[in-house]
C-alpha cells in the first residue's frame, strides 16, 4: 500500500522552522482553523530576534471565549500593520536577505485583514512557496469534519484524505489517544525536530524564533536546508 502521510496544525502567525519541517515531511497538510482560539499562544504572535535576545510580534484580536480560530477577528482599531512592518524593518533592515522579501511584507501589511485565519493562511502559503514546499494544503473548515474530539477529529480528517499515517507535533504525546489511531488503521508518528543553528543578525543565537529570522538572515534555499537538517520523526 502506498504510504500517505497527513499532518495537521492550527494556522499560526509567522511560524517557526519546525512548523514547516512537519509540512515538508507530509503528503498533505491541513490547516486546523475550526478549533478553539487559544489566547497567548502562537496563533496571533511569534518571536523575532533583537540585539538583546527576542521580542514578541503580536496581531491584536477581539477575543470572546469560546471562539474558533476561524471566527477570530483582528482588532484593526490598533495600528498593528504599520507597527509590524516597521518592526521588521528595524530589526532586519540590515540582514543579508531582507531586501529580497521586503516587497511581499510591504504589500501584506497594506491589505485590510479582518480575520486572523485569513492572514495566517496567506502567510503560511507564501512561506511554503518561498521555501519550495510543494505539499497540498487543505483547510479543516472546508472538509466538513463532524467529530469534535481532539483525537477523533484528526482521525476523521486523515480518513477523508486517504492517509495511512498521521504525523503529529511533539506535543501530541500529551493529549492524543494513541490506541485509537491503531484501531483506525493509521500509523502514528511524532515530530522530533532538532533546531539547527545559523548566523543571526545579532551576536549569539536564539532558537525557536519565527522562520522569518532564518529567511532574512540566510535566504530561502539555505532556510529550507536548515529545515531539512532539523527534521526528525519518532514512532508512537
Amino acid at each position: 500500500m502506498l504510504e500517505v502521510i497527513v499532518t495537521i496544525h492550527q494556522p499560526q502567525y509567522l511560524p517557526w522552522l519546525g512548523y514547516f519541517g512537519k509540512i515538508l515531511m507530509a503528503d498533505a497538510f491541513v490547516l486546523l482553523d475550526t478549533v478553539q482560539y487559544v489566547k497567548n499562544e502562537w496563533q496571533n504572535r511569534n518571536r523575532l530576534r533583537t540585539p538583546k535576545g527576542w521580542q514578541w510580534i503580536t496581531v491584536p484580536v477581539e477575543y470572546h471565549f469560546p471562539q474558533s480560530i476561524l471566527d477570530t477577528r483582528i482588532n484593526n482599531r490598533e495600528p498593528w500593520r504599520r507597527k509590524h512592518l516597521k518592526t521588521l524593518q528595524q530589526l532586519y533592515g540590515k540582514a543579508p536577505c531582507f531586501a529580497d522579501h521586503f516587497d511581499y511584507f510591504g504589500s501584506l501589511y497594506t491589505r485590510p485583514w479582518e480575520r486572523l485565519a485569513e492572514l495566517n493562511c496567506e502567510v503560511v502559503a507564501h512561506l511554503m512557496k518561498t521555501l519550495d514546499i510543494q505539499v497540498p494544503v487543505h483547510r479543516a473548515s472546508e472538509l466538513n469534519v463532524e467529530d469534535t474530539h481532539p483525537t477523533g477529529r484528526l482521525i476523521e480528517i486523515c480518513r477523508r484524505l486517504g492517509a495511512t499515517c498521521y504525523l503529529s507535533g511533539a506535543n501530541g504525546r500529551n493529549y492524543l489517544e494513541v490506541e485509537r489511531f491503531r484501531e483506525a488503521g493509521l500509523e502514528l508518528r511524532f515530530q522530533a525536530f532538532v533546531h539547527p543553528t545559523y548566523e543571526q543578525q545579532y551576536p549569539g543565537f536564539e532558537s525557536h524564533l519565527s522562520a522569518l529570522d532564518a529567511l532574512f538572515c540566510c535566504g530561502a534555499e539555505p532556510t529550507r536546508a536548515l529545515i531539512e537538517k532539523g527534521n526528525r520523526v519518532e514512532e508512537a
